[in-house]
């Protein structure tokens, strides 16, 4: 755990046993705490330490803000709405009903990860309705002593995804929206799971983040960004150079696991040509899924959409 600014923390949740793949993030005022984004059940306990370090009383967490819903990011929310008594969690409209009812978010995560569901994200519980806050799109989360999160919906890595803008301080939680990049090294992963990525709102999205010209991006996988225009740039190049690629190998006939397999030696060759042995393969590939996952989630859209379309 180390402080970013006055006031915000960020949490190495050590998905695994291994650093740097997924962070939250704390807010500790005087009227309250907010945690953005509570990581998944197998990594509760690391967090509930990190409030302990800080002298929290489970009674003071007031806010779990979830960017969205999927079980990377939000998976323990209901186990800690027991926890914490005076908690409520915040969430994009179209996520909430699947906080209330996981069932469809569980079994649509059970066809990705099958029989190793309970190895990476243990159990999910229902969140009470009456603890469901549905935010929408510019609407604020008052956190006391004069720190708002503002909502940015930023659909492209999932329909129901907020980015949450402190605006005392212009810095943007950016959840999977604007990547994978551990360590800020130079390279920036685009998680592309199924089943509703969409290329064209993720460049939109991408350009409200840049036009908001925040001071700086705090990523789920993993911590702060502030060379925020070049880490965008990252981003966008590699969604859509790979959306090509991965299109046109699809188009001469070849099946997705074989793709997957072609992608994930180009991508370990670019890691170690841009880091040599410091490249962080493992945080990466734990903090991205799989290559078959990303793969997946291009053909998905590809059957519902052409490759270049707007997203209309």
């Amino acid at each position: 755990m180390r402080e970013l600014e006055p006031g915000w923390y960020l949490v190495d949740l050590r998905f695994q046993g291994v650093e740097n793949v997924i962070a939250s993030y704390l807010f500790v005022g005087r009227q309250g705490v907010a945690i953005v984004d509570t990581g998944p059940s197998t990594t509760i306990e690391r967090l509930v330490a990190a409030l302990q370090e800080l002298d929290v009383p489970p009674e003071a967490v007031r806010h779990l803000v979830l960017t969205h819903i999927h079980l990377d990011h939000g998976g323990a929310a209901g186990h800690l709405l027991e926890r914490f008594p005076n908690a409520r969690v915040y969430v994009h409209p179209l996520g909430a009903p699947h906080l209330i009812d996981p069932t469809r978010l569980w079994a649509s995560a059970a066809r990705i990860y099958g029989d190793r569901m309970e190895l990476l994200w243990g159990s999910i519980r229902p969140c009470a309705a009456e603890r469901v806050v549905v935010v929408e799109d510019g609407e604020a989360i008052d956190l006391g002593d004069g720190r708002r999160l503002r909502a940015l919906a930023t659909p492209g890595h999932a329909s129901h995804h907020h980015a949450w803008l402190d605006t005392a301080t212009g810095s943007v939680f950016a959840g999977d929206i604007a990547g994978i990049r551990i360590s800020a090294l130079p390279f920036v992963f685009p998680p592309t799971p199924p089943p509703d990525i969409d290329l064209g709102q993720w460049r939109r999205s991408i350009e409200r983040l840049r036009r908001l010209q925040p001071s700086r991006l705090y990523l789920g996988h993993f911590g702060p960004v502030e060379d925020i225009d070049w880490h965008l740039d990252d981003l966008l190049a590699r969604l859509f150079l790979w959306a090509g690629w991965i299109g046109a190998l699809l188009e001469q006939g070849l099946d997705a696991e074989t793709i997957a397999g072609r992608l994930q030696e180009l991508t370990d060759g670019e890691f170690h040509r841009l880091l040599g042995e410091r490249a962080p393969v493992i945080a990466y590939q734990w903090a991205s899924g799989s290559f078959r996952m990303t793969v997946d989630g291009y053909v998905r859209y590809f059957r519902t959409h052409r490759p270049w379309a707007s997203g209309s």
